[in-house]
């Protein structure tokens, strides 16, 4: 078994248990309202706005042993610079104010997220920021592009309000090839990280979503 193929099966309750939520399941079904598809990208906006800058926070903290890490790294950082604009350009389209949330500050779960990234990479193993990689990719290649379609359908705002979903539904698709290549080659130590993180991530990333239900409930 590789090690890709072990990381879904020791993830997969926490995968399930995000795949299974409401919110996953109004999403996927359409019952969703236009406040919550905003709220959405508002939280998506504030932890992809700082995925260039983890990334390159892991690229230096690599050591020689992982120059051939470090390459690979700095090429996602440079394809994944700009993608929060493209959600603001989402925002926009649907009728949110961009300019707002730019300014905005994250809510606690979000933030959380984030922070346990950076805490990964500057604390235990930079290495270990994969994990929340395979949980955000993971997740659109399962989701995005259906959870995009039954939004429109239901919702009625134009394509250009779901650039953000569409293109990483299958961008996110290329990017999982690459990812199963490289976590393989990694040492023990640092797959044990990965699979950390990623464990912790999907439990964090299920809050950040089951939030916009409960804040639009509120």
């Amino acid at each position: 078994m590789t090690f890709f193929e072990h990381l879904q099966r020791s993830t997969a309750s926490e995968s399930a248990r995000l795949i299974d939520s409401a919110i996953v399941a109004d999403a996927l079904s359409g019952n969703v309202t236009r406040e919550q598809y905003i709220e959405f990208l508002t939280r998506a906006f504030h932890h992809v706005r700082h995925t260039p800058s983890l990334l390159m926070a892991c690229g230096g903290r690599l050591d020689d042993a992982r120059e051939w890490l470090r390459a690979e790294v700095a090429e996602y950082a440079r394809e994944e610079i700009g993608h929060h604009e493209w959600i603001l350009d989402d925002i926009a389209a649907a009728g949110g104010d961009a300019a707002a949330i730019r300014a905005s500050a994250p809510e606690f779960h979000t933030e959380l997220l984030v922070a346990y990234a950076y805490d990964t990479i500057m604390r235990r193993n930079p290495v270990g920021i994969f994990g929340m990689v395979y949980v955000l990719e993971g997740t659109s290649v399962r989701l995005a592009c259906d959870v995009a379609e039954s939004i429109q359908g239901t919702l009625g705002l134009p394509a250009n309000a779901f650039t953000y979903l569409n293109s990483h539904g299958a961008l996110d698709v290329e990017h999982m090839g690459h990812f199963e290549k490289l976590v393989n080659r990694l040492d023990k130590p640092d797959q044990d990280c990965v699979e950390h993180c990623a464990k912790v991530c999907f439990r964090l990333y299920t809050n950040v979503l089951t939030g916009i239900e409960r804040k639009v409930a509120a």
